[in-house]
């Protein structure tokens, strides 16, 4: 028996459908965050790139794959492709796109351009967060911006890539600075840089200056000037 609005119903569920996914899709590209094997990014490139306590080379030293511990000779593209894949993991496996739009940015502006684009990373409220040691890594820094415990000038910010100017300052909620986990980034023995500034009384901090290029420090050797060679290239 023919029922004459089925063809309706159908056409109905598929536009539901496609409606659904396109949604999925623009939350993935707004609200994208790593969530893959972070020990392998760290084999890959021969170093603890995100600080964790467990050193991820301490059992397995080679880069992953079944013919990881070959070392094949990369081209002048190769080479550009992989300092920026250091460089976007070591600042929480930040998308192609979004490096695209930090070097375009600094084109327009006068000054050096490797300056300029690596100033913006550091700005991130996400990098801020964990170079005042309010958490262990940098996931965890973005897990607590996007989870909306972090306050900058008193006011709660939940976008990661919020750019921090110099004297905003920034802290966390005080339920948050409470966690066990939040204390013991506090008392570990890294660094503050010298472009951060931190009061352990009140648990705030600001940055002090958009820092320089040899200001900022990595786990691992990365040129950024290739960095800035290979989106020259691909944007």
């Amino acid at each position: 028996m023919n029922v004459p609005h089925l063809d309706f119903y159908l056409f109905k569920n598929l536009v539901i459908r496609n409606i659904g996914a396109s949604i999925r899709q623009t939350v993935r590209r707004t609200m994208a965050r790593y969530r893959g094997p972070k020990n392998r990014i760290a084999r890959k490139f021969g170093a603890n790139i995100f600080g964790r306590r467990k050193n991820p080379l301490a059992t397995k030293s080679n880069p992953p794959g079944m013919h990881g511990a070959k070392r094949k000779k990369r081209s002048d593209f190769g080479n550009q492709l992989h300092e920026k894949q250091k460089l976007a993991s070591f600042y929480g496996v930040v998308p192609l796109r979004t490096l695209s739009r930090y070097y375009k940015e600094a084109l327009r502006k006068e000054g050096n351009t490797s300056d300029l684009f690596i100033q913006q990373l550091e700005s991130r409220l996400d990098v801020v967060v964990y170079r005042m040691k309010f958490a262990p890594t940098i996931f965890s820094s973005q897990q607590l911006v996007s989870h909306g415990h972090v306050l900058v000038n008193g006011r709660k910010v939940n976008i990661r890539s919020y750019q921090v100017k110099p004297n905003d300052v920034v802290t966390l909620k005080e339920k948050t600075l409470e966690l066990s986990v939040i204390k013991d980034s506090l008392a570990s023995n890294r660094e503050l840089p010298a472009y951060v500034s931190f009061d352990p009384a009140t648990n705030k901090g600001s940055i002090l200056i958009l820092p320089s290029l040899d200001q900022v420090s990595f786990p691992l050797h990365i040129n950024v000037p290739v960095v800035c060679e290979y989106l020259a290239y691909t944007s």
